[in-house]
């Protein structure tokens, strides 16, 4: 978002960087960037360049690697993935990956909903996405599930629900909730069920942090539902009691998402497989 800040990660001077960006703008004739004070942002051309940017600097790379005959795993590899994978799940896989793949720089993005996800891998913004939600079957993409997820339906111990045998969507009427932002794939089933049920919602508390929607549950403030793998602990402790749920299933799956059309280079397909290791349901 800077020129300046470009120009010194690159190691070039500055006036080379916008001497290059108003030469590409002349070339193509619109405006890539947004200067807008000292901040620049990209335009919507801007943001369609890149997209083809990056596929290019990928083609490059594919190029390089097929005419050297390089087949070891090696540059940069960019993942997308929501914050519950990034805590709880990513970590085995990046130690493993590390592990055997030490000259490989893996850069995570955090993705706050599938539908980013998925815009990342269309864009190339990212080389691989890993998502919780419902199976993804979308046009372009080629996904591949990992495992379930099992979720949880979560109280304090001191909650009305917390002593019954069974919980229908009915039980839910109107219950404020504390839950993960819109977009999120288990939000979205959740409230998606209390829909279909015709139970209406009650006030809801959204928080982008796992451990605030864990604390304030914990304290009396709603209703949740996250995935087991996040609650271990505090279902462990009886801080957060997990209903029975009787009501539709709510099911989701851990899966990776890329391109298409994208090269699976020895970097990306060693990740994949190391993904499929400690992530898959044999793993």
């Amino acid at each position: 978002m800077s020129f300046t800040r470009a120009a010194a990660s690159l190691g070039y001077v500055q006036s080379s960087v916008t001497a290059q960006v108003q030469s590409l703008e002349r070339e193509f004739g619109v405006p890539l960037f947004e200067r807008l004070g000292r901040k620049v942002t990209l335009t919507d051309p801007g943001e369609c360049l890149l997209g083809y940017a990056n596929r290019i600097l990928a083609l490059t790379e594919e190029a390089r690697c097929a005419v050297a005959g390089d087949g070891d795993a090696a540059g940069t590899l960019t993942v997308g993935a929501p914050d519950t994978l990034c805590a709880y799940r990513l970590p085995a896989v990046l130690h493993a990956f590390r592990r055997d793949f030490p000259s490989v720089r893996v850069v995570f993005h955090p993705t706050r909903s599938s539908k980013q996800a998925r815009r990342a891998v269309a864009e190339g913004l990212v080389d691989v996405a890993l998502l919780l939600d419902e199976h993804i079957d979308a046009r372009g993409l080629v996904t591949e599930v990992l495992a379930p997820e099992p979720l949880c339906v979560l109280v304090a111990p001191d909650h009305p629900l917390a002593g019954l045998e069974s919980v229908d969507p009915e039980h839910l009427q109107s219950l404020p909730t504390v839950l993960t932002e819109e977009g999120c794939g288990y939000r979205n089933l959740f409230e998606r069920l209390l829909d279909e049920a015709g139970v209406s919602r009650g006030s809801t508390v959204e928080f982008a942090s796992i451990e605030a929607i864990k604390e304030c549950a914990k304290a009396g403030m709603g209703l949740t539902i996250l995935p087991r793998v996040a609650v271990g602990p505090e279902l462990g402790e009886r801080a957060l009691i997990a209903l029975s749920w009787g009501g539709p299933p709510l099911e989701i799956v851990s899966q990776m998402v890329w391109h298409k059309d994208k090269w699976l280079s020895p970097a990306l397909s060693a990740f994949l497989s190391c993904a499929r290791s400690e992530l898959g349901e044999s793993g």
